[in-house]
């Protein structure tokens, strides 16, 4: 299958839907600029009504910006209608003919252009083999589970060898272990192809599964942009922190600036953070971000927080604790519970930061 690698550009784009009971324009998308590398996958990610599925549909052609330009490779695309553009689309249903096999939904779009018979036959045989469906190349979609559905449909866009891929929830109709499968299939697919992917969802374990790099998107406008580990690690702010994992926050006074982290206090205990957002000002309040593997558990008056254990759940590699403190209850993963202490619920604790792994963030911006 060869397949085109390219790059996608959007520029200070904007989208704004007239309402029609107001007659009031409302603001979907505000100012989105980004570019998306050949052969990259970018996840836009954020909750319902933050912009993410409306910025899809306008690489896709389904809408057109109010302002801005959108580039793929080197093409002008902002105004061409949807079938123009050099792009194949996986929605959250997967459309399939119920009337077709597997082998003639794949083979529809090559007979579309009036490929000859054998090189249909060829084509689609390659590319069942790379979705792991040849063996399903004569059943009805209606004899397929959930995840190989989405594969044909997968099939049925890749098949046309487009430059892109844009993928709308796609698995947002499959339970729990399926949706598990699956991100892995769509990531071994996409980089055996080399194609360049958007993938739009609000799944952050999606998200930082599948992608090369994530756009954090609310209330139309991009809060982060970077790879999972740095929106996870390095967050810009609260937003993005609680939509991207686990976390509690710390409110703290800044005492001051050393190096690219902060001197705190925390009820009137000092301690340094190393790891911060630029310009917070001394004498300013901030949060520290804590994960709930950032977090440890120690005797009383040990730490920096005095808490009680509130309830241990096990999952096997790991036990989460909650501890109910001054801040309301917080969670604390325990890795290696057979090697490590877990403290019994209703225990008297005191919680410490791991401070490489805490940051500090400003405190008006969430």
């Amino acid at each position: 299958m060869e397949t085109k690698s390219v790059s996608i550009r959007v520029d200070h784009v904007t989208k704004r839907f007239k309402d029609p009971a107001g007659g009031r324009s409302v603001t979907a998308v505000n100012d989105v600029s980004f570019t998306i590398e050949p052969s990259e996958l970018v996840t836009l990610l954020g909750p319902s009504g933050c912009g993410k599925t409306t910025t899809l549909r306008m690489i896709a052609g389904f809408e057109l910006p109010t302002q801005g330009k959108i580039h793929i490779g080197d093409d002008d695309v902002t105004f061409l209608p949807a079938h123009a553009r050099d792009k194949a689309t996986v929605f959250q249903s997967y459309g399939l003919f119920p009337h077709m096999n597997v082998f003639e939904n794949v083979a529809y779009g090559l007979r579309i252009r009036k490929l000859p018979k054998a090189e249909i036959s060829e084509k689609v045989t390659a590319t069942l083999r790379l979705v792991g469906l040849e063996s399903l190349a004569n059943r009805s979609p209606g004899r397929l589970s959930g995840g190989q559905q989405q594969r044909v449909a997968l099939a049925r866009s890749l098949i046309v060898e487009p430059s892109v891929l844009l993928l709308d929830e796609p698995l947002s109709n499959l339970d729990a272990l399926l949706r598990e499968q699956m991100r892995v299939e769509i990531r071994r697919i996409q980089k055996a192809v080399g194609i360049t992917a958007v993938y739009v969802t609000h799944d952050r374990t999606e998200a930082m599964s599948l992608s090369d790099r994530v756009i954090v998107m609310r209330d139309g406008v991009i809060h982060q942009i970077g790879t999972a580990a740095d929106v996870y690690e390095n967050p810009v702010s609260k937003f993005v922190a609680g939509f991207v994992g686990k976390v509690a926050f710390f409110p703290v006074d800044v005492l001051g600036a050393e190096g690219v982290g902060y001197a705190c206090s925390l009820r009137g205990r000092r301690f340094t953070v190393p790891r911060g957002v630029p310009g917070i000002p001394a004498g300013g309040r901030a949060v520290i971000m804590a994960r709930p593997e950032s977090l440890r558990l120690g005797e009383p008056g040990s730490g920096l927080l005095e808490g009680r254990v509130s309830a241990n759940i096990y999952l096997g590699s790991s036990v989460e604790s909650f501890v109910d403190t001054e801040f309301g209850d917080i969670l604390v993963q325990i890795d290696d519970p057979t090697s490590r202490k877990v403290w019994p619920e209703g225990s008297q604790v005191s919680l410490q930061f791991e401070p490489r792994l805490v940051r500090v963030l400003p405190e008006d911006v969430s």
